[in-house]
């Protein structure tokens, strides 16, 4: 290839990687610039191999410029990134060894691909993983079916098959109270709520959700919504509280960061790993869609992530401990003046997008 030719195609790639890496810095809810939240580790990955294409291409101005912002874009990257890897110190601290199993519970959160017919699958990695609530996401008719020989052993629960991949159902062998399922937002898009009463008597409010997700030409306005709404909640009532789900949204955005900061929930992610769940058929293209943020009642005893089901997402597996320390070594984010004023903002251009 003449090097004309391929100092202008690094220069393109150049370009490419700096507008991707800039693009989500927008405050923008249009689904073709929050698409562009999701793949930071892939760009920072593309960025070394396309820099080494530009020195090797030429030293002329252009190529020594769009360097010097592929570095700029890198460090970008890198900063919404280490957080989730093992440079950093987890923001939720572990469980001790001896925890009282009385006070632990394990969630398994699954989104099992509403085309997905593979139901046995499921099956045998809740026998595998045998956790005490199941919440199963884009569940229809023909997966509450298959899922019925589950209430033998968790009778307690709730059952919201949907044919439109929102379908939800929650599954617990603990005892449940006020059990609602609830559309916040849109008006085919529900989630769950119930309380849950531990062996040890210890009491925690659940939040099962799966908003709609953006994607060009279609808004994130409706999940940014819906997730503040929740955090508004659990920051109201104030007690021990687990929101989970596929929030169609990734651990390093705005939006999430600032749905931690008014629910005040910790991110188990943080300092370990970024555990992707989507998609599980693709391995250069995954990202971490489907989540258990808790607040600073508990500490963590578990965080898996389970082999493949059949579906697009793969599992995820968390054991949290309710822990009379727990408040006094973990510090949970807090929301200022700004964030509760983008929070309303949020729910606003959530309810005008949902009603148009």
């Amino acid at each position: 290839m003449p090097i004309s030719t391929l100092s202008i195609v690094a220069q393109v790639l150049a370009l490419v990687l700096i507008a991707a890496t800039l693009l989500p810095f927008w405050r923008s809810r249009t689904g073709l610039v929050r698409t562009f939240d999701f793949p930071r580790f892939q760009i920072a990955a593309a960025i070394p191999p396309v820099l080494v294409l530009l020195v090797v291409a030429g030293h002329d101005p252009v190529s020594l410029a769009l360097g010097a912002g592929l570095l700029g874009a890198l460090g970008l990257q890198l900063r919404h990134i280490l957080p989730f890897t093992r440079v950093t110190r987890p923001a939720a601290r572990a469980a001790p060894a001896k925890a009282d199993p009385a006070r632990c519970v394990a969630i398994l959160i699954v989104n099992v691909l509403q085309s997905n017919r593979a139901y046995d699958r499921l099956l045998a990695a809740v026998e595998r993983s045998d956790p005490d609530l199941i919440l199963a996401l884009e569940t229809d008719a023909g997966w509450r079916d298959a899922l019925a020989p589950l209430r033998a052993r968790y009778p307690h629960g709730v059952d919201q098959p949907q044919d439109n991949t929102y379908g939800l159902m929650l599954y617990s062998r603990l005892p449940l109270d006020d059990v609602r399922v609830r559309f916040l937002i849109e008006d085919d898009v529900p989630s769950v709520r119930a309380g849950v009463t531990l062996p040890s008597g210890d009491r925690f409010t659940f939040h099962g959700v799966h908003p709609r997700p953006p994607h060009p030409g279609n808004s994130s306005a409706t999940r940014d919504g819906e997730l503040v709404l929740v955090a508004r909640e659990v920051a109201r009532e104030g007690g021990p509280a687990v929101v989970a789900g596929d929030l169609n949204d990734v651990a390093w955005s705005r939006t999430t960061r600032l749905f931690q900061a008014i629910g005040g929930l910790l991110d188990p992610r943080v300092g370990r790993g970024a555990y992707p769940t989507f998609h599980a058929g693709w391995p250069i293209l995954r990202w971490p869609l489907d989540h258990v943020f808790f607040s600073e009642h508990f500490l963590l005893a578990r965080l898996e992530r389970l082999p493949p089901i059949g579906s697009d997402h793969f599992p995820i597996l968390i054991a949290l401990c309710q822990d009379p320390r727990a408040e006094a070594v973990q510090e949970p984010p807090a929301a200022d003046a700004a964030d509760r004023r983008e929070g309303a903002e949020a729910v606003a251009e959530a309810r005008e997008a949902a009603e148009s």
